[in-house]
């Protein structure tokens, strides 16, 4: 009902369920504070009116019932800080699926489109190497290294199979991006000389758009041409089998 109410997207991943949750216990607390605070200015604006109060009181209050409650508010932010949201985020970013039961994939931003790439048949990965960075090996593949002779290059396309983890590595060419998948409930900056991993696991067949949600310069709209796939793992083994032959090279693209 409060999904409805507050014209959340869809939901196609496994956590995007306690995403929504988390706005929706956002969303009641504020209304909650909204209330409250506007019932205690009326309340004011009653008990303090001068046809009330016709001298002012110029001592004020004089106990310390304020203080508790200041106190008191402090005490419960700091304890919802430590016992909900560090477990929370712990959870999320320190306890990562094993990747030998997950998607892995590899995306390096630039202005203005996603590079994705993916490990060939053998499911390795080839080697990299920062000094090997270049227009033409934007993920610094070692060219001697046999393991990279079959990955995948694509550009603004991803597929995964559904019900198995996905973790992506992000990182950028150029300037700040942002990689989110709405439906999935992630986002992450991509930041360049860094590599950042995200996890999710998609839980819905179908296309998904990807965004930049950072600024990135004069075509950052287009960076929204990105999709995500997701399909049964038949279909997608035969989508990455479609695209292993022509993509013996490291540095060839789709």
């Amino acid at each position: 009902m409060f999904e409805k109410l507050l014209g959340l997207p869809l939901v196609a991943s496994e956590h995007g369920q306690n995403v929504n949750q988390l706005v929706i216990y956002v969303h009641i607390l504020m209304a909650v504070l909204f209330v409250g605070w506007l019932a205690y200015f009326l309340f004011t604006l009653w008990k303090f009116h001068t046809r009330r109060n016709p001298r002012a009181d110029y001592h004020g209050v004089k106990n310390h019932a304020s203080s508790y409650v200041e106190v008191s508010v402090a005490v419960i932010e700091v304890a919802l800080l430590v016992l909900v949201a560090v477990p929370i985020w712990a959870k999320a970013v320190d306890k990562f699926p094993p990747e030998s039961e997950s998607t892995v994939i590899q995306i390096v931003a630039q202005q203005f489109l996603w590079n994705v790439r993916y490990p060939g048949p053998d499911h390795a990965f080839g080697k990299q190497q920062m000094s090997l960075v270049s227009d033409a090996n934007l993920f610094g593949v070692d060219p001697s290294d046999p393991l990279g002779k079959d990955d995948i290059q694509l550009l603004n396309e991803i597929h995964v199979p559904v019900d198995k983890d996905v973790i992506v590595y992000i990182s950028s060419k150029d300037v700040i991006h942002s990689f989110k998948i709405v439906s999935m409930r992630v986002t992450q900056d991509a930041i360049p000389g860094s590599r950042i991993p995200i996890h999710f696991k998609p839980t819905k067949t179908g296309r998904y758009q990807i965004s930049c949600a950072q600024l990135c310069g004069i075509g950052h709209a287009s960076m929204a041409s990105g999709v995500l796939v997701v399909e049964s793992q038949a279909d997608y083994e035969k989508w990455l089998a479609s695209k292993a032959p022509a993509s013996s090279g490291a540095n060839n693209f789709e």
